[in-house]
């Protein structure tokens, strides 16, 4: 079966298109947060969204319209704690995350038990992607991306030098908040095709690779989007050839590419 063949079907284009858009939107912003050290926020937000989500399934609400509020309220809090030197950050996100899974599980048992929908929204399913949340996802993807295009170079200053920026008059904690909601929605929106186990994986991965590779920011940026796209579609396919889970099968595709980043640098060297 050839690639035409293979994307003629519904529910392949409806995943290729969201899947691309979501797969763009976690490279721009995962470069800034493993910049910063936020990369533990990522993971600790997709925790938080399967909370949200086993909740909205128990109470009959629509789970990405439930999660979107819920995991923007989560971001704020878990950026306060990451900027608050009173806290152990990395232990308040770990608890965080752990906690939300310990919600997401508790609630799951009393109520449906695992159902499709559920292990869908766990782990990714290709088939699990509807003509609404194509549109959701379009949506929403091209608010995050006019809004990281309009700020660029305010995320740039306040990624590599937040004291420089407060001395110039930036209001470095407005354009961290921007950051972390940012991410939420791109979060929440990658739940269904990912998974809310596995959605992380695609801030830190294409972000890692192109660090390897480039050293100017818009260079990584360039090389995340590239590379976060390329794996992606790369993973749709292979999974689909050999009917393996989606969000698994995208990860392995970054994880590879990353591996052979690792591999040309020490090359160069």
């Amino acid at each position: 079966m050839n690639l035409f063949a293979i994307f003629s079907f519904p529910f392949m284009q409806r995943a290729l298109i969201a899947g691309v858009l979501v797969s763009l939107c976690c490279a721009l912003l995962g470069v800034s947060l493993v910049l910063k050290r936020y990369s533990m926020i990522g993971d600790g937000l997709s925790h938080v969204s399967f909370g949200a989500l086993a909740i909205a399934v128990a109470l009959g609400f629509t789970p990405l319209y439930f999660s979107i509020p819920v995991v923007v309220l989560a971001a704020f809090f878990l950026l306060h704690m990451a900027g608050n030197p009173r806290w152990n950050s990395d232990a308040a996100i770990a608890a965080v995350s752990a906690s939300s899974l310990a919600v997401g599980i508790m609630v799951i048992s009393r109520t449906t038990g695992m159902t499709t929908d559920v292990d869908n929204y766990m782990f990714g399913s290709v088939l699990a992607m509807s003509r609404a949340d194509v549109i959701l996802s379009a949506a929403v993807s091209a608010a995050v991306l006019v809004l990281f295009v309009l700020f660029y170079h305010k995320l740039f200053a306040v990624t590599f030098d937040e004291s420089f920026s407060r001395a110039t008059g930036l209001n470095v904690d407005r354009y961290n908040t921007l950051l972390a909601v940012l991410t939420a929605l791109t979060i929440v929106l990658g739940m269904r095709m990912m998974g809310a186990m596995l959605i992380s994986s695609l801030i830190i991965f294409p972000a890692l690779t192109a660090m390897r590779l480039f050293r100017s920011f818009r260079g990584v940026i360039l090389c995340a989007a590239v590379s976060s796209v390329v794996c992606f579609c790369i993973g749709l396919t292979v999974s689909f050839v050999c009917s393996t889970p989606v969000g698994a099968t995208v990860v392995c595709a970054n994880l590879t590419l990353f591996l052979l980043s690792c591999a040309l640098r020490a090359l160069r060297r």
